[in-house]
């Protein structure tokens, strides 16, 4: 069984927020035409950034509502963010890795990314560590950990952000999602 510490909600995400940021910087070493490990790290940041929008979606912006007085503008302001990202994201998947749009929306991602998790480890999470206890970012952090194993893994603008409807349709949509993924290679190394 986990420990208190090793599900805190914080952890968990700040977590995400380094394996992305080890990915980022990845693909900016990388040099132009190995279009392949491009492809590849693509994919696998639109994966990871996906399925952590939708667990902090489901979870986290609706208990900074709850618990951060103030929340309910703190998690507008995330979901706000998120959409832009995640709009970004759906015109990457369709743009040719070849194409010199790739690099110029890869860029605005990575930017959009940075920024958010800047303004989220600096602001929205020391709110929510402040006004929440260990048990509860820990289960928070159970909860994070949980949806991500079902969640989406591609950008899919059009859907809910907020409860219910994105506990509801994240679970099909990311089955749908991993199917497709399957069928299709993405995401495999």
């Amino acid at each position: 069984m986990s420990t208190i510490q090793e599900t805190d909600v914080v952890a968990v995400l700040t977590h995400d927020h380094r394996e992305v940021e080890r990915m980022f910087a990845e693909l900016e070493q990388l040099a132009t035409g190995d279009t392949g490990r491009r492809r590849q790290l693509t994919e696998k940041v639109i994966t990871e950034l996906v399925r952590h929008s939708v667990a902090e979606e489901a979870y986290v912006y609706p208990a900074v509502r709850d618990l951060v007085p103030g929340g309910d503008a703190l998690a507008d302001r995330e979901l706000r963010e998120h959409a832009e990202a995640e709009e970004t994201m759906k015109e990457l998947e369709e743009t040719d890795i070849a194409d010199a749009h790739h690099g110029v929306l890869l860029n605005r991602l990575m930017a959009e990314i940075r920024a958010h998790v800047k303004e989220e480890e600096h602001e929205l999470f020391p709110k929510l560590r402040a006004n929440a206890d260990a048990e509860q970012l820990a289960e928070l952090g159970r909860k994070v950990q949980a949806i991500k194993k079902v969640a989406p893994t591609r950008p899919h603008p059009s859907a809910p952000d907020t409860p219910p409807g994105n506990k509801l349709m994240g679970p099909l949509t990311g089955l749908v999602d991993r199917v497709r993924d399957a069928l299709s290679g993405r995401g495999q190394d």
